[in-house]
């Protein structure tokens, strides 16, 4: 058996005649913390919907176990779909629900539980966040930290085999995000599940992650552990985990020179 949950083989993906991933190969393995990373725009959030079959691939294909998730059929998909839990950027909370029914939600859509153990698993879920005690509030009396956990919690209410991360750091206050991080890493461990996050914010992945993507160009341009990619000299990577303006990627979007386009007459 192997011990890869998902796998993503060959995998090119565009729009329109336009490829946005050429040749992506990338493994997660099971228990394991894994970063995708990237700048803005390089197909970091369409490789986890790449991931959930929401979208199918060009060429190539994502395996989870031993099911190629394009080739399901729409109740094989919501099995495969199942096993998931998804992390949205910015909570993506029922904003006409409570805290308590946020978290309930996927409970009573996908089980047959009895009210009163849902009651039980909700509670438990907001207690491993650190929110049990906000169980009655609406997600528009709760901060954005806040709202992230509880987020959190209902991405883990079926105790999912994978566990996928858009963006988790966003906007969040530093201490907001050094919660999110610990909870990441402890609940991963918890549920021996496998996490995939997609990410920027480069101080907190790398602190979390066993194992970073760093993807550019459409094509995985580096990958390694998070100390592995601190040390690289490759021009890309050195930039982006040093914050570096200057380097393969450029500041300014290509254009004419900037001395002839004021000299332009029209």
């Amino acid at each position: 058996m192997t011990s890869n949950i998902v796998e993503i083989d060959n995998l090119s993906f565009g729009y329109k005649g336009r490829l946005l991933h050429k040749n992506i190969n990338m493994v997660f393995p099971r228990g394991k913390v894994v970063a995708i990373m990237g700048g803005s725009g390089s197909g970091k959030t369409t490789l986890l919907r790449l991931i959930g079959g929401q979208i199918k691939p060009t060429k190539g294909q994502v395996r989870i176990g031993d099911k190629v998730v394009h080739e399901q059929d729409r109740d094989g998909i919501y099995q495969l779909r199942r096993t998931m839990g998804m992390l949205f950027q910015h909570g993506a909370l029922f904003t006409d629900l409570s805290v308590y029914d946020n978290v309930a939600f996927p409970m009573r859509e996908l089980t047959d539980l009895p009210e009163s153990m849902i009651r039980d698993l909700v509670l438990m879920k907001l207690n491993a966040v650190g929110l049990r005690g906000a169980h009655q509030l609406m997600p528009a009396e709760l901060s954005g930290g806040m709202a992230r956990r509880v987020a959190l919690a209902r991405a883990v209410a079926l105790d999912p085999n994978i566990i996928m991360y858009d963006e988790p750091f966003a906007g969040l206050d530093p201490i907001s995000m050094g919660v999110i991080c610990d909870l990441i890493r402890s609940l991963n461990d918890a549920l021996g599940a496998t996490s995939i996050i997609v990410s920027h914010d480069v101080k907190e992945t790398f602190l979390i992650a066993d194992y970073v993507y760093f993807v550019a160009d459409g094509e995985v341009a580096a990958e390694g552990t998070p100390h592995d990619l601190m040390q690289s000299t490759l021009p890309f990577v050195h930039q982006f985990v040093h914050g570096e303006k200057d380097g393969p990627v450029p500041f300014h979007y290509p254009a004419l020179n900037y001395q002839d386009e004021l000299l332009k007459r029209t």
